[in-house]
């Protein structure tokens, strides 16, 4: 049984709240597309066998006109010849044929609303589909994009890349272990020349540092210094 069942289905269907109800909206958005075209197929069938109804209608239409005018063109023979019987004859068969005209030309009203109804439901039933086909075609994007972004959450998160990282740490414990033995390595050992006198260097400078600041400290102390306290009167 399909998604619609009568064409005011269709024509009224609001195609956003029935995929927000579906489990799975790129099969429904299928399944209603389908729907929507056989549907199209049957409307414009129909409207096909209402054209040949009308087209049959003014074939015979055509043909009891043409039968009117024989018989009125006799009427006139008739009359021509001093046959009056004759000729009333031949008026009353045109009358049938008129009478009959005129019931055909009552059809036609029927016919001509049918093929207006048809072309307004053609035109609403291919604004739905073409609807429906652009709501395919962005739920085709948005499912390769979220497939896209899965495959790489899977890359990002499988072994393999657990494996890397173990990897990883372990190198970096390997540089700690190097590193440690060079320190290792300097304890106890003898200083070069060179150390010696940068190790002086070093010393030096620090004690001249420390007698500036000395100084400074001493010059703070002299009367009439300012020590930023203040006196009390």
């Amino acid at each position: 049984m399909g998604i619609f069942t009568r064409l005011t289905d269709i024509v009224n269907s609001n195609i956003n709240h029935i995929l927000d109800k579906a489990e799975d909206p790129a099969k429904m958005i299928r399944m209603m597309v389908q729907e929507m075209e056989d549907t199209l197929v049957e409307v414009r069938s129909s409207a096909a066998r209402v054209i040949a109804d009308r087209k049959e209608l003014e074939r015979n239409m055509h043909r009891l006109q043409e039968a009117q005018d024989e018989w009125y063109a006799k009427a006139e023979l008739a009359l021509n010849k001093d046959r009056e019987d004759l000729a009333n004859a031949a008026l009353i068969e045109r009358a049938k044929l008129a009478d009959m005209a005129a019931d055909l030309d009552n059809s036609r009203d029927p016919l001509e609303e049918a093929l207006k109804k048809y072309e307004s439901d053609i035109i609403s039933l291919e604004a739905k589909i073409k609807e429906a086909k652009q709501k395919q075609h962005a739920l085709v994007e948005r499912q390769e994009s979220a497939t896209s972004q899965l495959k790489v959450r899977q890359k990002l998160y499988d072994n393999r890349i657990g494996d890397v990282m173990i990897r990883f740490t372990q190198m970096e414990k390997r540089v700690d272990d190097t590193e440690s033995r060079v320190e290792a390595a300097d304890m106890g050992r003898e200083k070069s020349l060179n150390e010696e006198f940068s190790d002086l260097e070093s010393q030096q400078q620090v004690a001249a540092d420390l007698a500036a600041l000395k100084a400074k400290v001493a010059k703070g102390k002299k009367p009439g210094a300012k020590t930023g306290a203040k006196t009390s009167n």
